[in-house]
């Protein structure tokens, strides 16, 4: 063999080694990306799964405020309207004169010119401290006061149970 052919050769050995080099190369670099893209998607995966158990942890949670509100607008619900048909009983009542309000007086008070005793007496069955009657339309304004009162109480009472759940 002459050195041409010696050096053709050589050539030729030297391309075919670099060739299976570089296959080889190539399947190991495709080995490294498949495991790495497995990686990637395992990784993907566990993402996801940790994001969908959060958003059902809160979707419970908002659900179970969901419940104690409605519970609580129940309630408030039901105090108000106990409070306004205890207010309207109480309106008729003062209206049929069935009651009617009073306010104590003083008894130390000169000025008021009531001359009935403070001490209770075998004369009467009324045995407690002097009281004069308020006029009907008077105890109805009170009344009304003490209505819209009642209803501002409830509903402070419903705005803090709502703030008390929303602050757990």
């Amino acid at each position: 063999m002459t050195t041409p052919q010696k050096l053709a050769v050589l050539l030729i050995a030297m391309i075919i080694a670099f060739g299976a080099a570089w296959q080889v190369q190539a399947w190991r670099y495709a080995g490294k990306l498949a495991s790495q893209a497995a990686l990637l998607a395992e990784d993907l995966n566990n993402l996801t799964q940790a994001a969908l158990r959060q958003q059902q942890t809160e979707q419970d949670k908002r659900l179970a405020t969901e419940q104690q509100l409605a519970v609580s607008d129940q309630q408030h619900t039901r105090e108000l309207s106990n409070a306004q048909r205890n207010q309207a009983l109480l309106r008729d009542r003062l209206a049929t004169a069935d009651v009617r309000l009073s306010v104590l007086l003083d008894s130390t008070d000169t000025a008021s010119g009531c001359n009935v005793s403070a001490a209770p007496g075998t004369v009467g069955v009324v045995h407690a401290a002097r009281r004069a009657q308020l006029d009907p339309a008077h105890a109805q304004r009170i009344i009304g006061i003490t209505d819209a009162g009642d209803q501002g109480l409830i509903a402070l009472r419903a705005c803090q149970s709502y703030v008390r759940s929303i602050a757990r």
